[in-house]
């Protein structure tokens, strides 16, 4: 028989870990989003210009920008919210850490899975990731609860949250 761990965060008895976690979570996402998209867009340009000086034949280059940008989102993911602070810089600047339901930090592997099932969850059913975490008290969207992760305030955040009140 197989031993059932309660969830280590619960919404009614700590409300300041959840509060306001949806808001900040999407311009945190934007925030990530600026940080692997900008050297892209620096090797977009450096593609076009080589393309320009060869007579074409450095645009054959276009196709590494796909694997290059999930190389470095998954390099991003793994070393930000599988690093210490369980958060990516765009989190950690809004006072949000990812922690497992159970408690525990989130791991290199298990953020560039949970990278992995974001896309594919985002690519087939993008309203509802967002809309689910409207409905429950943990605020856990879709890939949260695929990948058994939530994200809740830090302690400092969540100690000015009761402070304030």
């Amino acid at each position: 028989m197989a031993l059932k761990r309660p969830h280590k965060f619960d919404p009614d008895a700590e409300p300041e870990l959840f509060q306001g976690v949806l808001a900040r979570r999407m311009v945190a996402f934007l925030v990530d989003v600026c940080i692997v998209l900008a050297p892209m867009i620096v090797l977009w340009v450096m593609f076009a210009i080589l393309g320009v000086l060869t007579l074409g034949l450095g645009w054959m280059l276009f196709w590494l920008i796909g694997p290059a940008a999930l190389g470095w989102a998954l390099l991003y993911t793994a070393t930000t919210l599988g690093g210490p602070y369980s958060a990516t810089v765009g989190m950690r600047m809004h006072g949000l850490e990812m922690r497992t339901w159970y408690g525990a930090p989130v791991y290199p592997l298990l953020a560039c899975v949970r990278l992995l099932v974001f896309f594919i969850v985002v690519s087939v059913l993008t309203p509802a990731v967002l809309l689910l975490g409207l409905f429950n008290g943990r605020r856990r969207l879709l890939h949260d609860f695929i990948c058994g992760t939530v994200v809740i305030n830090t302690v400092p955040r969540s100690v000015e949250l009761v402070i304030r009140r």
